[in-house]
């Protein structure tokens, strides 16, 4: 023997007959909370602000980049002057 049940209603409806509880406002406000932290984190990366901190501009901050590069490029040594 073989049943088949169609039913046709929205996520809503099927919660509210199973007695499940609507998150919806729940999930409005952890989303709204989400966006306010992702807001201030974007204002809070000034390009300016950015590469000062990530690259020094004095001539120790320029080596030590050039280090960086060079040590990532496997170039440790310069090429020989002829």
């Amino acid at each position: 023997m073989k049943i088949k049940l169609d039913i046709d209603c929205t996520p809503q409806e099927a919660r509210a007959f199973f007695g499940l509880p609507d998150v919806a406002p729940m999930q409005e406000e952890v989303l709204r909370q989400m966006q306010e932290q992702i807001l201030d984190n974007v204002r809070k990366m000034d390009p300016e602000v950015f590469l000062r901190t990530w690259f020094p501009v004095t001539s120790q901050g320029l080596d030590e980049m050039r280090r960086a590069f060079t040590g990532a490029t496997g170039r440790s040594k310069r090429p020989p002057k002829e």
